[in-house]
């Protein structure tokens, strides 16, 4: 009986592990190879793309501490700014960048003020979106879109939809007017209550704010075997804006705006959950992209470095 008992509680245990094990691993996103392909086409496609060394050059220096979500107080890793130098006239002379700079100033960063979009900034947007549809990354994305049943194969709906998506003004905080976009939350970033920094996934952004002085970078968030160097083009990072700190951040480094929105959109449109997370393998980077809705429009949007340099390509995926 003893005996029976205590095969019966190897069974019991061994059940308890598998179902702990599956349950772990369920939580992993699985390789999505069909997405990793169409996006490396996007980034093999992605001739604006800043080339890091010549373009621009950044310094990652050390890894950032722990800090509380609404901390002021955080001890600075980074004495030196991530960016020393950008080549700002080959950004003014890339009509997706020049037309995207002009939107940055465009919205309140504190969410719960209601946000007014003036005529001239409508242009902006209007102009901004024609930009980025005349680029081979994002008439990529529309054919792939066009082809799954998600977009019109006509470029003025597909600017709505475009349209629809980045920069219809939602509510993202109650008992005030419309307060924020999907295009303000990723690429300006906001602050909510004056302690916290939610969105700003921006790396043009992140540096013109750095140069103006109104943000600090405080250092790499990295696992230890997995170290970031000035060659990654995307990086998870620590910093403050405006005294209000981000404890962990991401942020693609170099990408032009279209290939960010492209890939964004393809994630948006292909899935109907409120939350979407898809691990991608792009270039030489594993990562997982992050899309959570707001009804029809974006909420936020975001890649989380896994593993750079390739380093990912002699382990199993999850």
């Amino acid at each position: 009986m003893a005996a029976r008992n205590c095969v019966k509680c190897r069974f019991c245990g061994s059940l308890f592990l598998a179902v702990l094990l599956s349950g772990a691993n369920a939580s992993r996103p699985v390789l999505n190879q069909e997405l990793s392909n169409i996006f490396n086409e996007l980034w093999s496609l992605d001739v604006n793309r800043m080339t890091p060394g010549i373009d621009y050059t950044i310094s990652v220096q050390s890894r950032a501490g722990f800090v509380n979500q609404g901390s002021h107080l955080v001890m600075d890793h980074a004495s030196l700014p991530l960016f020393s130098n950008v080549n700002e006239n080959k950004m003014r002379n890339t009509t997706t960048f020049s037309r995207f700079m002009k939107l940055l100033d465009n919205y309140e960063r504190s969410t719960g003020i209601t946000e007014r979009v003036t005529p001239e900034e409508q242009t902006e947007i209007s102009l901004f979106l024609d930009a980025v549809l005349e680029t081979q990354v994002m008439k990529r994305a529309h054919q792939y879109l066009v082809s799954k049943g998600k977009s019109s194969s006509d470029i003025t709906q597909f600017k709505s939809q475009l349209n629809l998506i980045w920069f219809h003004l939602y509510h993202r905080q109650r008992n005030t007017g419309p307060d924020s976009c999907g295009f303000e939350h990723v690429f300006v970033g906001e602050t909510k209550s004056g302690t916290e920094i939610i969105g700003f996934h921006n790396w043009v952004q992140f540096y013109l704010q750095e140069k103006n002085s109104h943000l600090d970078y405080k250092g790499y968030k990295a696992r230890d075997h997995d170290l970031p160097d000035q060659d990654d083009h995307v990086l998870n990072l620590q910093f403050s804006w405006h005294g209000v700190v981000k404890p962990v951040g991401s942020a693609f480094i170099g990408t032009s705006p279209e290939f960010e929105m492209a890939l964004f959109t393809i994630i948006f449109l292909m899935n109907t959950e409120r939350s979407t997370t898809v691990l991608v393998n792009i270039d030489q980077c594993q990562m997982e992209l992050v899309v959570i809705r707001q009804g029809r429009c974006l909420g936020t949007a975001y890649p989380k470095l896994l593993s750079s340099n390739s380093r990912h390509t002699g382990q199993h995926s999850h």
